[in-house]
Order: C-alpha cells, then sequence, then structure tokens
C-alpha cells in the first residue's frame, strides 16, 4: 500500500512538472519570441505630470501690461508609450532628421557633445543634472571614469543602435533614449522635447505620428514693449544654488526662474504654484484617462503692478540716445571739431525718475539698451557691441559724482560745529574766491573759472556758489571739516547707502581712510590728508555713487531732509485682478532735522542755476538764456509754469578721454511749494553736466503734460 502511495505521488509530481514547463514554454513565446525582447506588455500606462502654473504679469503703475504670457504648445514624451514601440529607434532618428530638416534646436540632458570629437560636457549642467547622470552610470553598471567616446559606443550596443549610422546620429538618438531611461530611476517629470513649437513646427513633426511624442498646451513670457530692458529682467534655467534654493518650494528642477530684473525680484509673486496631473494612456499613445490629483490644480502666478510709467520711460530712454548720439556727432556737437574731450567719446549714459513724496521710481534708463523680445535673436550682436548694451548703467555702476556732490557739502558744513562749539558755515557767509586755493604747500588746486579764463567769481555767498559751481568755495569748505562730517551727511542724503531698491545694485564707496587703504593699500598713496578732504568736496577723492543713488539725493534735497525708501513696487493682485495681495506703501529712510537756513542755502542756489546770468544750466527750463539764437529747441515750453531746482556736475576720472557728467534736478509747478519729482542723469565721458539737462527738460514736459491731462479727465468725469 504504501508502495503504491509512493507511486501515485511521483506520477502526480511528474504531470505537475510537465504542464508547468508547458506553461513556461508559452509564457516565453508571449512575452519574449512574439514581442522581439520587448517584455513591457501593459496595457495601458499611468504617469503623473507637472502641469506648469502660468506666470503672472508684470504691469506700469498705470496698468500697462508690460510683461505677459501667450499661449504656446511644448511637445513632449510618454517614455513608457515610446520604450515600448518596438523600432523606437527609427522613429526617433526620422524626428532628428526632421527636425534638423526645419532647422529645430532641441537640447537633451546626456552629457556628451553632440559632435566628434566626443567630450563631457557636465560642467555645462547643474548638479543635480549631474547626480542624474551618475545614478543612471551606477543603474547600468559602468564607472563613472569611461571615456566619452567609449560611453557612446556602450550606450549604442545597450539601445541597439544599428552600425551604419553616423555617430552624430547615434548620438542625437542616444540623447533621447537617455532622457527615458532617467524617468525609470528618478521622479523627474515628462521629458519635454521642444518648447513653444510654430503651428508649421507641430504640423510637420506631428506627421511623424511617433509614439509617445505628445502636444501640452502651455504658456510662454511675452513682452508688450521694446523699453525698460534693464529692469523688467528675463528667465531661465536654474543653477545649483537656484534650485537649493527653490526646490523646497515646490519648483521642478527644469522649471525657468527670474534671472534679473523684476522677474527676479518678484519671483515669490510671480510664480505660481504648478500642477499635478494623472494620466493614463494605452499602448498606442491615446489618452483614455486624465484629471487632476486632488487639491493639485495648477494656480497661476499674482501680477506684480510697478512704479514704472512706461510712458515716461519711453521718453528717458529715447533722450538718453539722443543725448549721447549729438555728443558723438562732431557736425552737431560743434565743439568737439576744435577741442579734444569734448564728448565726442561718449559711451554710455543713465537716468533715473523719482517721486519724491514716496520714492515710487518712475522711469529707470541704461544706454545702450536692448530689445527683450528679440534678446536671444540679438545676442551676438548685443555681445559684440563695445559699449555693452547689457550692462545696466543706472544701478550697476559706481560714478564720482563730481559737483553735484557739492550741496552735500554745503549741507555738512551748515549743519555742523568746529572745535570751538561753532558753526563751521554760517547762514550768509561770503567767501573770497582766489582762483588758486593755497592753504596747504605743495597741493595748489584751483577753480574752474581760474582754469578755463584766469578769472574770479570774487566775494560769493553759498548760492551764488552752487549757481556758478566755484570750486574755490567749497574747496575751503571741506578744509574746514573733518573726515566724518561729509561722509555721514552724504549717507544721510542717500549716497554710499542702499538705496532700498528690490533689485540687485552698487552701493557706492565714500571719500575715507579705511577706502584709500582698500584702493592703494599700504605706503604715502594710502594716507589720508587734506588733499583729500578738499578733493572731496567737489565730488572727487574716493567718492563713487550709481545714477540711483544720486536721484535719491536729489529727492532727498527736495524733501528738506527727508529720504524716502526707494521703490520699484506699486501692489500685487491676484492672477485674474479681484483680490489684492500685498500693497506697498512709502517708507521714510532717514530723517534729517535741517535748518531752515540751510534749505534756504542750497534751495537757493539751485534755483539760480537755472535762473542767473552765467548759471551752469541757464539755457534750459526756461532760464536766462534759454532760446538764444543756436538753440536747437527753443523756450522751454514750460517756462513760467514748472519751477526747476538743478545742479551740473563734471567728474575726472582715470579712464582717459572726455571727463563725465552729471545732473540733478527737482521741479514743483509754480502755485506750490512742494516738489512733485527728482532726476539724475549720468554720461561717461559726455564731458558737461549741462549737456545732460535736454534730458531732464524732456522728462519733465512728459510728466506735467501727463498729469494736466490726468486732471483733466478727472474734472470731466466729475463734472458729467
Amino acid at each position: 500500500m504504501e508502495r503504491i502511495s509512493r507511486f501515485r505521488a511521483m506520477l502526480f509530481l511528474a504531470l505537475f512538472t510537465f504542464v508547468l514547463v508547458l506553461f513556461a514554454g508559452r509564457l516565453f513565446v508571449l512575452q519574449i519570441v512574439d514581442t522581439k525582447g520587448d517584455t513591457d506588455n501593459a496595457q495601458v500606462y499611468s504617469t503623473v505630470t507637472t502641469v506648469r502654473a502660468a506666470r503672472g504679469d508684470i504691469l506700469d503703475r498705470n496698468g500697462n501690461v508690460l510683461v505677459g504670457n501667450r499661449a504656446s504648445y511644448n511637445l513632449v514624451f510618454n517614455h513608457y508609450v515610446i520604450k515600448s514601440y518596438a523600432e523606437r529607434n527609427e522613429a526617433l532618428y526620422r524626428l532628428v532628421q526632421k527636425c534638423d530638416e526645419l532647422g529645430i534646436t532641441y537640447s537633451d540632458h546626456f552629457p556628451v557633445s553632440r559632435e566628434r570629437p566626443f567630450d563631457y560636457t557636465l560642467t555645462e549642467l547643474n548638479t543635480s543634472w549631474q547626480n542624474n547622470f551618475q545614478l543612471f552610470m551606477t543603474d547600468i553598471g559602468l564607472d563613472s571614469d569611461v571615456t566619452a567616446p567609449l560611453l557612446v559606443e556602450k550606450m549604442r550596443s545597450r539601445y541597439g543602435i544599428p552600425e551604419e549610422w553616423s555617430d552624430e546620429d547615434a548620438r542625437a538618438v542616444i540623447g533621447f533614449r537617455y532622457e527615458f531611461d532617467l524617468r525609470g530611476i528618478t521622479n523627474l517629470p515628462t521629458y519635454t522635447f521642444l518648447e513653444d513649437v510654430t503651428d508649421q513646427q507641430l504640423s510637420a513633426i506631428l506627421e511623424l505620428n511617433t509614439p509617445g511624442l505628445q502636444v501640452e498646451a502651455s504658456t510662454v513670457r511675452e513682452y508688450h514693449t521694446k523699453y525698460a530692458a534693464h529692469i523688467l529682467g528675463y528667465l531661465g534655467g536654474m543653477d545649483d544654488a537656484e534650485w537649493a534654493k527653490f526646490k523646497d518650494e515646490g519648483y521642478s528642477m527644469d522649471a525657468y526662474v527670474g534671472q534679473s530684473g523684476f522677474e527676479e525680484a518678484f519671483e515669490k509673486y510671480l510664480h505660481g504654484i504648478d500642477g499635478t496631473r494623472y494620466d493614463e494612456v494605452n499602448r498606442q499613445g491615446t489618452t483614455t484617462k486624465s484629471y487632476y490629483l486632488p487639491g493639485k490644480e495648477p494656480i497661476a502666478g499674482n501680477n506684480v503692478e510697478t512704479t514704472i510709467d512706461i510712458d515716461i520711460q519711453q521718453v528717458a530712454e529715447e533722450a538718453l540716445e539722443d543725448v549721447v548720439l549729438w555728443a558723438r556727432d562732431t557736425e552737431r556737437n560743434v565743439a568737439a571739431q576744435t577741442k579734444e574731450k569734448e564728448g565726442a567719446d561718449a559711451q554710455g549714459a543713465a537716468v533715473i525718475v523719482m517721486e519724491c513724496k514716496t520714492g515710487n521710481i518712475l522711469a529707470c534708463a541704461s544706454y545702450p539698451t536692448y530689445n527683450l523680445a528679440t534678446m536671444h535673436e540679438d545676442w551676438k550682436e548685443i555681445e559684440e557691441n563695445e559699449y555693452n548694451p547689457f550692462f545696466n548703467r543706472a544701478f550697476g555702476a559706481e560714478y564720482p559724482p563730481g559737483s553735484t556732490f557739492k550741496m552735500c557739502t554745503l549741507i555738512a558744513a551748515m549743519e555742523n560745529k568746529n572745535r570751538y562749539g561753532e558753526i563751521i558755515h554760517p547762514y550768509g557767509t561770503e567767501i573770497r574766491d582766489e582762483g588758486v586755493y593755497t592753504a596747504h604747500a605743495g597741493f595748489n588746486p584751483t577753480c574752474l573759472a581760474w582754469t578755463s579764463g584766469k578769472y574770479t567769481h570774487g566775494l560769493i555767498d553759498a548760492s551764488l556758489a552752487l549757481c556758478y559751481s566755484c570750486n574755490y568755495f567749497f574747496y575751503q569748505l571741506g578744509d574746514l571739516m573733518n573726515e566724518e562730517m561729509p561722509v555721514k551727511t552724504a549717507q544721510q542724503l542717500g549716497l554710499g547707502v542702499p538705496t532700498g531698491i528690490e533689485l540687485v545694485e552698487k552701493t557706492g564707496k565714500l571719500n575715507t581712510k579705511q577706502r584709500k587703504e582698500e584702493v592703494y593699500g599700504s605706503g604715502v598713496n594710502a594716507n589720508f590728508s587734506a588733499g583729500d578732504r578738499i578733493l572731496g568736496a567737489i565730488g572727487q577723492g574716493e567718492y563713487r555713487f550709481t545714477p540711483l543713488q544720486l536721484c535719491v539725493y536729489a529727492s532727498t534735497l527736495a524733501n528738506r531732509g527727508t529720504r524716502m525708501k526707494a521703490t520699484f513696487l506699486s501692489r500685487v493682485v491676484s492672477s485674474d485682478y479681484r483680490t489684492l495681495i500685498y500693497e506697498n506703501k512709502p517708507v521714510v529712510a532717514e530723517q534729517m532735522n535741517l535748518a531752515g537756513t540751510t534749505i534756504d542755502s542750497y534751495w537757493k542756489g539751485m534755483r539760480k542755476v537755472v535762473t542767473t546770468p552765467g548759471g551752469t544750466a541757464d539755457k534750459y527750463f526756461g532760464g536766462i538764456d534759454d532760446g538764444l539764437e543756436g538753440d536747437e529747441d527753443g523756450v522751454w515750453p514750460l517756462k513760467g509754469e514748472v519751477i526747476v531746482y538743478a545742479k551740473t556736475g563734471t567728474a575726472e576720472h582715470a579712464s582717459g578721454g572726455s571727463d563725465h557728467g552729471a545732473f540733478v534736478c527737482f521741479a514743483h509747478r509754480k502755485d506750490e511749494t512742494e516738489p512733485d519729482i527728482a532726476v539724475a542723469v549720468f554720461g561717461e565721458k559726455i564731458a558737461h553736466g549741462s549737456t545732460l539737462a535736454p534730458v531732464a527738460e524732456k522728462i519733465l514736459m512728459t510728466y506735467y503734460e501727463m498729469e494736466a491731462a490726468s486732471e483733466m479727465t478727472a474734472f470731466e468725469n466729475q463734472a458729467s
């Protein structure tokens, strides 16, 4: 009985083994033989896709959209579908050929050059993509020290790429296959093959019927103005530092972020919250199910309303271009025909316009400039331009202020006391201009009047010293003060300190012993002497400020010592413009308690610059010599209606050629006492500060004409 049971058991086991082998063989035929090695027989593939949220708009203070979005199409790959396609290499090869035919450039992250001799391009990728490559190499069992040509050969073998294909074609297909494999070993989003595809390109590529290639609706940045390039900014992919900063805020590794200007400064408002979509597709690439995961719908970014007035910005940029091109043109710049250093070598310029009571920046222009809408197409031309259009001179460059600094020197002398407890320069005190300042042996700086014509300004007070820009007067004030007095006053007025803007800015240099040591190191040149104080009093020495700081300075002078934080931000509203997210309020950065006599002195002096014969800007703003024969633009149209207070400056520098020029002013209407706006203009090698006055003239005309039109509209609306 026991033998029979054992026999039956053995018979049953043999039968079971036979059936198992039979099923295994059939399974091998189905999964290996019939599929030619493709073992992925799933009928439906599920993917989770990151859906980009639309970026917020950037607007000017009047609601004009400066930067917005337009609808676009991207081509993305579902890697499951293309990897399950038997002839995937051939399909990708046809796609590569079509792109070459259409002149389309696309990118992948396979870190090997596209043409022989093959080299690694890892240094062109950020750390995250480099780490992905190392992860891939580990996954396929290759050492990271394998040479690039050998890696290409191994990838050809791994992916079964035909031997007859060129190395370049093989490399192109390897790039695709690498991207697909990465999606299998990481949590990267779907591979975006092309962004912002044109209708013609889309039609031609879709005719190929490439498996897994799908069309995704998206948006791209669209510029509605050719102005304000230096402050609007642009987007770009993230580097290591940016990825480290944004990865914990829900950004995907291939997200675009602001790289400069408002796009960078207001990234936290403009960038929306990306959505997460669940998709199911069949083996043919047809989507059978698609929906957003609960609570994961994309949320558009907020809209940022800036303080910029694009109409004033346009006038500012065009006026800058006009004045620089005029200076270079020796047929119009007559002085340059017979004299050297008269501005024919002018390089660039900048202008800033600011509301005095709010700190709101209405215009911020740098010349030369460029067009953001065509920046990529024009990149080579822009980079080759000798005057460097990419350089933001408005707050990215520091220049000696020249005689525009003299109001600071005067205020310091009138607000500080000497060691005897006496005001250094009491109100109304006059100084006799001797032409040559001889208080220190071996150091004899001169007044420009003496240098150019061997005459002096005689006995003058502070207002006339500003009017004529008498160096001798300010030499004496500088000699009477210590190092700290003008430096502290400069900082209170907004010079050599941050302005408060939301963008990255240079913060200037001050005329101090420490600064001299930084520049000259040790030795006699690093000594801080009376000569440094004297030259500093006329805006030379080690003083270096940005044009934006000069505008803040002019605004503080207009506000009688109240310095406002400069800002580009007005408010932030929701994507549908219905909800206020944030409203920016004016902020007082510094409150100086200036004596009325001090204010009276520099206000009178700056006004006399325009109204008094011999004033350094008496040919402008309806001044005494405005509209005389030879004046190209005639009498300023706002003469008698708008009161302008100004100061010119000419600054020596070490780079050779013509002197730099600076111009600052503020203005109010004739029946008012509180200034409305301040303007600062700076020109590299423009020769004279007064040359820049026409830029301010045009800006003030535009501002007050717009204000008048706005008041008329308000009156008509009220009347109706």
